[in-house]
């Protein structure tokens, strides 16, 4: 990708809205394991709206570089405290309008 395509896509990306759906593996129906709570907590404490976790998937909503830089801890933080596997889908919901 050339650096004029790479700066326009940085510019479009500041201007959305996103919204994140993840679970995290394996599941354990009696409590919540140590990767899920990890996982959950990076979203709760990122400047997100709309959040809302449960026991089978989590999403969350926000400006584009807020999710995304969630996104990365997640995964990070997940998978450090013993996820084998992260299902994650991001989907952009609304360019943001404010100046």
């Amino acid at each position: 990708m050339r650096t004029a395509e790479k700066s326009q896509l940085r510019g479009s990306l500041a201007r959305v809205r996103l919204r994140v759906e993840f679970t995290t593996e394996p599941f354990d129906l009696e409590e919540a394991p140590d990767h899920a709570v990890a996982a959950r907590e990076v979203i709760q404490k990122a400047r997100l709206d709309a959040v809302d976790v449960g026991p089978f998937g989590n999403t969350a909503e926000g400006e584009s570089g807020e999710v995304l830089t969630a996104v990365a801890a997640l995964l990070r933080n997940a998978l450090e405290a013993g996820a084998t596997r992260v299902s994650l889908q991001v989907n952009v919901i609304a360019e943001d309008t404010t100046p």
